[in-house]
């Protein structure tokens, strides 16, 4: 049986090429390439002689084996010389992807004095005699601190936190960029959760809000609901509640793609009950659809019924269920027979889906989609402006759905969640989530 592999090729290389300027050059380079079943993408022009020009050409792969086997078809079909090969995600990382820095330049001694001593020691004593006056003079009140142990980085399992720091600072980045918040990556060296609960209450202080991220199940839970008992600011485990809370989107937007009703007649079943899946079923019972839960683990059952939801088997599931979600990190778990004619299909592991959405589109489900439109980045910079916004110590499932809501009405035609990137989804959220308390 053939290797699986991700429908398209996403790991992006950067070739760095000297070719013959003449005509038809460059042509004869990209289709040798595009015989090598790579993704060509940008290109870049350095330099053009009178005999030969450099260009930088980025193409994906699915690995280092299809990447060798694109330098040599190149080397051994064309007369151009790869001079040199870079691993772009390598090259964006180098030297972090975060900085701390300053609102205003200090330029004179004026400045030092007011933004340091002797000056700050009135702010000092100021906050100690109104302790919540700190948000309006500090930062705070416009931090989040992001806190990982490293157990479960993406689909990487426990790597320890020095290794998921490139994804924390992926989320500092996102929330600067996207919400204007400071946000601070915190990497926590225990997998004891008791002691992780300890250091993020002493630490708690410093954020106005507290992120949580890449923690195990169920540890995940445990440190979750203590910290929301034990802390004033809002508390949120993203690969829960972020995910979840994109997916709501995604499935307003399937329903809307094919003239179907968001009812309560609807019956979804939910595959895989790990941080993200257990997640994905709260927010849609919360929304006040019946959720069927299907997991190995009976603790995972055990705390899908304690929320309102039911279980079942895989197949008793797929035969009952109008959609059909799955987070399992088990490639090919759903076979084409087992789809009903009709149903929605959300099949969300990463890089390989447990059905690829063509093969469940041609077994007769009326929508289906993979996971790599559904991005946590288009809900969590904005429920956490808002709750910062709003003072809320929480961030509730009524905000969550209303932030579903705002990214589901931005989704283009056809399609189930806009781009991150999108100007106005991130304000939208953020809108739509003050609003309720207006």
């Amino acid at each position: 049986m053939a290797e699986l592999r991700p429908r398209y090729p996403d790991k992006d290389m950067k070739l760095f090429v000297k070719s013959p300027h003449r005509p038809g050059s460059l042509g004869l380079l990209l289709s040798v390439i595009g015989e090598t079943e790579a993704l060509v993408g940008d290109i870049t022009t350095h330099y053009i002689g009178n005999d030969h020009s450099f260009r930088e050409i980025t193409v994906a792969v699915y690995d280092q084996a299809h990447l060798d086997a694109v330098v040599e078809a190149v080397r051994s079909k064309t007369p151009v010389e790869v001079r040199d090969v870079h691993d772009i995600v390598f090259e964006r990382h180098r030297g972090g992807k975060i900085h701390s820095k300053r609102n205003f330049d200090l330029a004179s001694v004026e400045d030092m004095r007011q933004a340091y001593t002797p000056g700050v020691a009135r702010v000092c004593r100021y906050i100690a005699a109104y302790p919540d006056k700190a948000g309006e003079y500090t930062n705070i009140n416009n931090s989040v601190g992001i806190f990982t142990n490293g157990t479960r980085v993406l689909g990487l399992g426990d790597i320890g936190p020095r290794a998921a720091m490139p994804v924390m600072e992926g989320k500092a980045m996102i929330y600067d960029q996207f919400a204007g918040i400071s946000a601070t990556p915190i990497l926590i060296d225990t997998k004891d959760p008791q002691e992780f609960i300890e250091i993020v209450t002493s630490i708690a202080p410093t954020f106005g809000g507290i992120h949580l991220e890449d923690i195990c199940v169920p540890d995940c839970f445990v440190i979750e609901e203590e910290l929301i008992k034990r802390l004033k600011q809002p508390v949120m485990h993203d690969d829960q509640h972020g995910t979840a809370t994109v997916l709501l989107a995604a499935v307003l937007s399937a329903l809307r793609n094919i003239g179907r009703q968001d009812d309560e007649s609807l019956l979804f079943a939910q595959i895989g009950l790990g941080a993200a899946g257990f997640g994905i079923a709260k927010i849609l019972i919360d929304y006040g659809f019946k959720v069927l839960g299907v997991d190995l683990s009976e603790d995972a059952r055990r705390r899908l019924r304690s929320y309102g939801g039911g279980t079942a088997s895989l197949d008793d599931a797929m035969e009952r269920a109008d959609v059909v979600i799955a987070t399992t990190g088990v490639v090919g778990l759903i076979k084409p027979a087992m789809i009903r004619k009709g149903q929605i299909i959300l099949a969300l592991t990463n890089p390989i889906p447990e059905i690829f959405p063509h093969d469940a589109l041609a077994a007769g489900a009326a929508y289906a989609a993979d996971g790599q439109s559904v991005n946590n980045a288009l809900a969590y910079p904005g429920l956490f402006k808002a709750a910062l916004q709003l003072g809320s110590n929480s961030i509730t499932p009524k905000m969550k759905i209303a932030a579903a809501r705002a990214i589901s009405d931005l989704a283009p035609d056809g399609e189930l969640v806009p781009s991150p990137l999108h100007p106005e989804v991130h304000q939208r959220v953020v809108d739509s989530v003050t609003a309720l308390f207006e």
